[in-house]
């Protein structure tokens, strides 16, 4: 097994129509403004951009996002990752009851160097800050369509 291999999956339930969580997820270059780990994404063409992420642990993150899927009729975007993380991410936006789910979905490898050499000691902890990072974006993103 790969220490420095993730698959995570987050589901985020919004009181927002779809169409609205949609058009929120799609403008990546607003994310820092409503979720607070997500510390500066510079758009470098009209698909891809350079993300800054730093959760609770003292560590930044920092990859190429490139879109590789927007779907808007499906509900699906995806990106591919490089840099600091090598992957893919993905949202996708459903209908759910009188709002919307919004179910997140990543599979990494890590590797940037100090990372990996904590991989197994430190997989726990990883994984806690990823739950924590994700908790605050749906807080986030509830309070941002609120405010729209």
């Amino acid at each position: 097994m790969d220490w420095s291999h993730h698959r995570f999956r987050s589901r985020w339930t919004l009181a927002a129509p779809p169409a609205a969580v949609y058009r929120a997820l799609e403008r990546a270059e607003d994310y820092p403004r409503w979720w607070p780990q997500v510390r500066r994404v510079t758009r470098t063409d009209g698909t891809s951009g350079v993300v800054r992420v730093r959760a609770l642990l003292p560590y930044t993150l920092t990859f190429t996002a490139r879109e590789t899927r927007r779907d808007p009729a499906a509900g699906v975007l995806e990106v591919s990752l490089t840099g600091d993380l090598e992957g893919w991410a993905r949202w996708t936006v459903t209908a759910h009851g009188t709002g919307t789910l919004a179910r997140y979905d990543q599979e990494v490898d890590v590797r940037r160097a100090l990372l990996r050499r904590f991989a197994v000691p430190g997989r726990p902890v990883f994984r806690a800050n990823h739950r924590l990072m994700m908790r605050a974006g749906r807080r986030g993103l509830a309070a941002h369509l609120e405010a729209v």
